[in-house]
């Protein structure tokens, strides 16, 4: 079963499952983001949505994190039934950005839409409850550490018919690195207003937009092809 939870340091979010949890999850997302350039001004969100999609299958591959997870088998089981097996399932994991996962779950609204919208019969489909399920997680796990009225406010937020076409994905890279940047406490008081801001784009996302048209438009360049000078340190506290 999928499952996320925060990092001890508030960092991010730890990404588990077995590996046909992770391989589904995947898939789904391939099939809804789309082929390269299907989706005109949304090239920008594919590629970070991929970005974690990359995280997590290299994860299912045993390339990140390997834990030992109760599977739920008994000993008065194994004798009822006369056998011997392990108790405890193989997990492979992985973590992500606060901001760069809820950013996805606010870019994928996108492309489900697009999704359904190609689709005959949406509802018999087997990748969206999956694509679904990953938002609802992520939204889950952000509720676990904010103020519950903050928490209302982010979903009014989510719901709002709110589009990332032709997003400045760079401001993405700009809260990942203040987000880092910041202490433990800070990262708990932080994380509320880092959603919000991500889901309503205020007046500090459009100045940042602006500047990166600025820079596009002489070079006549898509937004998302603009390079912004930010490293992100090699090594940082999960």
């Amino acid at each position: 079963m999928l499952t996320m939870k925060s990092t001890p340091n508030h960092t991010g979010v730890k990404i588990s499952g077995d590996y046909f949890d992770l391989d589904e999850l995947n898939q789904a997302i391939y099939r809804v983001i789309g082929q390269e350039d299907q989706y005109y001004g949304y090239e920008g969100s594919r590629m970070r949505i991929l970005g974690i999609s990359y995280e997590i299958r290299h994860a299912a591959q045993g390339d990140r994190n390997v834990d030992f997870v109760f599977n739920g088998l008994h000993e008065h089981t194994m004798k009822q039934h006369k056998f011997i097996a392990p108790d405890k399932n193989i997990y492979f994991s992985t973590e992500v950005l606060w901001p760069e996962l809820i950013y996805a779950a606010i870019a994928l609204k996108d492309f489900v839409k697009f999704y359904q919208q190609d689709k005959e019969a949406p509802l018999w489909d087997v990748h969206l409850p999956v694509i679904f399920r990953f938002q609802s997680l992520i939204l889950d796990c952000l509720q676990g550490h904010i103020p519950k009225e903050e928490f209302e406010l982010i979903v009014k937020a989510f719901n709002q018919p709110v589009t990332v076409n032709d997003y400045a994905i760079q401001y993405v890279d700009l809260l990942n690195l203040k987000y880092i940047a910041m202490t433990k406490q800070q990262r708990e008081q932080s994380l509320s207003a880092i959603a919000m801001k991500l889901a309503v784009q205020d007046q500090d996302y459009t100045a940042f937009r602006n500047q990166v048209l600025a820079a596009a438009t002489p070079h006549k360049k898509p937004i998302h092809e603009i390079t912004v000078q930010a490293e992100y340190p090699e090594d940082f506290e999960w």
